[in-house]
């Protein structure tokens, strides 16, 4: 693992854990207050509507890293050993560029919604788009090292099995 996949998933795997521990302890407070006492905190619905962008973030960065999404192989499975390269090195990298664009698009779109506030915190829409452009960011870079992967890794001719990780086969 290098340090560019070390350093994303340890970060994705601190705010997963960071988000889901707030988020609970945020709702299990507000409902013991409403059983309790029959009010509740207002800020209570919606510290966690601005934390669950981060949380989902957090996972799907972290299923790419692993290679979790759902894949079909049997494409590259048909083409030679040699082509399988270049295929996983273009299509990585279209991947790549895609995730920049996005990126780069939601970083114009920042401006535009920081002036959308919360109603009750007044936190800035952009910290929520913030989020999205990170985890496309993040999604980039690992796409680039899965294409520096391809084209450094010698091709091999062997058959994928059912259960094998398709990101291990080109």
């Amino acid at each position: 693992m290098s340090l560019i996949e070390k350093s994303i998933t340890g970060l994705c795997r601190m705010l997963l854990w960071i988000t889901t521990a707030v988020i609970f302890a945020i709702l299990v407070a507000n409902t013991v207050l409403r059983y309790a006492t029959g009010s509740s905190l207002q800020w209570a619905n919606e510290l966690p509507e601005l934390l669950f962008p981060w949380l989902v973030m957090s996972g799907v960065v972290l299923a790419a890293a692993h290679g979790a999404h759902i894949t079909t192989t049997f494409l590259m499975e048909a083409l030679p050993a040699a082509v399988r390269r270049w295929v996983a090195v273009f299509g990585w990298l279209v991947v790549a560029v895609l995730y920049g664009t996005l990126a780069r698009a939601t970083w114009q779109m920042l401006e535009i919604v920081h002036d959308e506030k919360s109603p009750i915190l007044q936190v800035p829409g952009s910290l929520t788009y913030g989020c999205v452009m990170a985890g496309l960011a993040m999604l980039g870079l690992l796409a680039l090292q899965s294409a520096w992967k391809a084209w450094t890794t010698s091709p091999v001719d062997v058959p994928v099995s059912e259960d094998a990780v398709p990101e291990a086969h080109w």
